[in-house]
């Protein structure tokens, strides 16, 4: 199992820390960012692969920032 940690740009979070067991998601957690869906995402996404996460999320994006391609907020 290998962890990244991911400092976001042009988010509310400003890190992403989690686990990835080849290409499948664990233990993600948020630094800052709006506590009720930071907690929620996590349990959502927990054991899906990152084509998974990349698929569901693509396109939703924070207000009106530029963020990433899978916005909650840069995952």
């Amino acid at each position: 199992m290998f962890h990244y940690d991911y400092k976001t740009e042009n988010t509310c979070s400003q890190l992403i820390s989690l686990d990835l067991d080849g290409n499948v998601v664990h233990n993600v957690s948020f630094m800052g960012g709006c506590n009720g869906n930071l907690k929620a995402i996590p349990r959502l996404i927990e054991g899906w692969t990152v084509e998974q996460i990349a698929e569901k999320l693509s396109g939703v994006l924070c207000g009106r920032r530029p963020t990433g391609p899978c916005c909650p907020c840069s995952l």
